[in-house]
C-alpha cells in the first residue's frame, strides 16, 4: 500500500515591495508596452480589410470604374473616325467610371465610422483606446491610404486602356498623365474622407450616405432646371462648382468654360474636409458614445 505525498509547494508569486511603501506589489511577467497612434492604426487595419462590406465595396468600385472607363472607349472607337479622335484626350474618358464610382468610394467611407456606431461596437474601440482623437486619426489614415491606393490602380488601368484603345488620339502629356492618375486618386480619396467624417458627425449610416450622395448630385441637378435668367448667377455657381464638374477639371474637360481649373478642384476638396475634420474632432470629445 502506497503512501500518500506530501502535497509539492507552489512558488509564490512575485510580490515585491514598492519604493517607499510598507505592502509588498505584484509584478506582472507581461511587458507592459505604452500605445501609440500606430497600434491604432494596426487595429483599425485589420477591421477595414476583414470586414466583408469593404472587399464588396471595392470590388464594385473597380468593376464600375474599369468597366465603364473601357466600354466608353470601345464605344467611340468604333463610331468615330481618325479626324473626329484626333484632338482628344483619350484620357478623359475614364471620367464617366469614376463619377459612378463616387458613390461606392462615399458608401464605404460612412460605414467605417457610421456602422460601428450603428452596431455598438464604438464602445468597444473606445475602451481599448481611449484617445478618441487617435481613434479617428487611425481611422482617416487607413481610409485614405486605401481609397488612394485602390483609385489609382483603377485609374491607370483605364487610362492605359484608353490610350491603347483610342489609338488615332493624340498622346496625353506628362502633366495630364499625372492629373488623371495621381490627382483624380487624391480627390477621390479626399471626397471619401469627407464622407468617413461626416458619418462620424452624423453615426447614422443611412443618414450620412444621403447627404454625401445629395452633396455629389444635387447641384449639378438644380442647377439644370434653373431656367430663370434671374437666377443666372446661382446657376453657373452650382454648375461650376458641382462635384461632377470639379471631377472633370482632372481630365482636361470641365463641363463648364469658367470656374475651377488646374488643382483648383483638389484645394477645395482639401479645405471642406479639414473643417469637417475639425469639427468631428470638437464632437467627438464633446459628445459620449
Amino acid at each position: 500500500m502506497s503512501t500518500p505525498q506530501p502535497p509539492m509547494p507552489q512558488a509564490a508569486p512575485d510580490w515585491q515591495a514598492a519604493a517607499g511603501s510598507a505592502y509588498p506589489t505584484y509584478t506582472s511577467p507581461i511587458p507592459v508596452v505604452r500605445t501609440h497612434l500606430g497600434h491604432a492604426v494596426a487595429s483599425e487595419w485589420t477591421k477595414i480589410r476583414s470586414v466583408r462590406s469593404t472587399m464588396w465595396t471595392l470590388g464594385v468600385f473597380v468593376l464600375l470604374v474599369v468597366g465603364i472607363g473601357l466600354l466608353a472607349a470601345l464605344v467611340i472607337s468604333a463610331n468615330a473616325s481618325e479626324s473626329d479622335l484626333s484632338g482628344e484626350n483619350p484620357l478623359s474618358f475614364g471620367f464617366f467610371g469614376l463619377l459612378i464610382g463616387s458613390m461606392c468610394i462615399i458608401t464605404l467611407g460612412v460605414l467605417t465610422t457610421a456602422s460601428e456606431y450603428g452596431t455598438g461596437m464604438i464602445r468597444t474601440t473606445m475602451t481599448a483606446c481611449p484617445s478618441r482623437g487617435r481613434v479617428l486619426t487611425a481611422k482617416a489614415i487607413v481610409f485614405f491610404l486605401v481609397a488612394f491606393v485602390v483609385t489609382l490602380v483603377s485609374a491607370s488601368l483605364v487610362a492605359l486602356a484608353d490610350v491603347a484603345i483610342l489609338d488615332g488620339s493624340r498622346q496625353p502629356s506628362g502633366g495630364e498623365w499625372f492629373k488623371a492618375t495621381i490627382g483624380v486618386s487624391l480627390y477621390m480619396a479626399l471626397l471619401g474622407l469627407l464622407s468617413l467624417v461626416l458619418g462620424s458627425i452624423i453615426r447614422h449610416s443611412a443618414g450620412a450616405i444621403t447627404i454625401m450622395i445629395g452633396v455629389l448630385l444635387a447641384p449639378l441637378v438644380i442647377a439644370l432646371f434653373m431656367f430663370s435668367s434671374s437666377l443666372e448667377k446661382v446657376r453657373e455657381a452650382l454648375f461650376e462648382y458641382s462635384i461632377p464638374n470639379q471631377l472633370s477639371v482632372f481630365y482636361s474637360t470641365s463641363l463648364s468654360e469658367s470656374g475651377p481649373s488646374g488643382w483648383d478642384p483638389l484645394w477645395i476638396a482639401l479645405g471642406v474636409t479639414a473643417v469637417a475634420i475639425g469639427c468631428a474632432f470638437a464632437l467627438l470629445e464633446k459628445r459620449d458614445v
